[in-house]
């Protein structure tokens, strides 16, 4: 089994692949405002399992999830490649870059994605937390959970405008999908993964907004590089996708 994904051919042969994860709730169309910017690089846009053409893939695991990806990306004969992940997507590409060396991956970076928790109680509160969203969205009308899901804190700087083209947008999901994804993938079932990142053979850097200021405290606990988005909140990408391709840039290998 393998994740839907749209595979696009690259301009420069030798550059790597850029792979693009998407967040809870989203789909592969996602990224395509910031990854209009790299036609040089072949590029890889996934479905995550329970979203988009991927909604029918079920994982009980971020291993389940680390699986798929590496069978997705051996469809598609991805060799070398970077992997970029937005929230969720973010946590899946930082588990999948902890686990068994894998020779092909030459960089991460990550955007307001959480390494993982520390304390136990924390780990089950948001076990709990996510288990009644879960019920939320198995049994709630769709569109009132996803409004009431985008007045949570970390989407505080979000209009009332940009929040309803968001609810608008979200309502295309399978809320049975989602509900088993959230749950599947949940913060408290991740593994804290501030050691194995740290010694990670590769670059690693964190993208966060200005204004998320949860998402900025959680970078200083990485001691790696991070780039701030001027004037975006929790997805900065969307927000400000031409600061965020800008910065991306010069990270990456250039073309010849």
């Amino acid at each position: 089994m393998i994740l839907n994904a749209t595979a696009r051919p690259g301009k420069s042969a030798s550059l790597p692949w850029l792979v693009w994860l998407h967040g809870f709730l989203g789909s592969q169309q996602e990224w395509q405002q910031v990854a209009a910017a790299f036609s040089d690089y072949p590029q890889l846009f996934i479905d995550l399992p329970g979203h988009g053409g991927s909604a029918g893939v079920r994982v009980a695991s971020f291993g389940d999830a680390s699986a798929l990806l590496d069978a997705t990306l051996a469809h598609h004969a991805v060799a070398q490649y970077w992997l970029i992940g937005y929230s969720l997507g973010g946590r899946i590409a930082m588990h999948y870059a902890c686990g068994k060396p894998r020779s092909g991956l030459q960089g991460l970076i990550v955007e307001g994605s959480h390494p993982g928790l520390t304390d136990s109680q924390e780990r089950e509160a948001r076990i709990a937390s996510d288990s009644h969203w879960a019920r939320e969205f198995r049994e709630a009308p769709l569109e009132q959970v996803l409004n009431a899901w985008y007045q949570q804190p970390v989407f505080a700087n979000l209009s009332a405008a940009a929040r309803a083209e968001l609810v608008a947008l979200r309502r295309r999901n399978h809320p049975q999908a989602l509900a088993d994804m959230l749950e599947a993938t949940s913060l408290g079932r991740q593994a804290d993964l501030r050691g194995p990142l740290s010694r990670l053979p590769h670059p690693f850097i964190y993208f966060c907004g200005e204004q998320d200021s949860k998402f900025r405290g959680i970078a200083t606990t990485l001691n790696v590089p991070c780039r701030l988005i001027t004037a975006a909140g929790h997805n900065a990408h969307r927000e400000a996708p031409l600061a965020f391709a800008q910065s991306l840039s010069p990270l990456l290998p250039q073309p010849d």
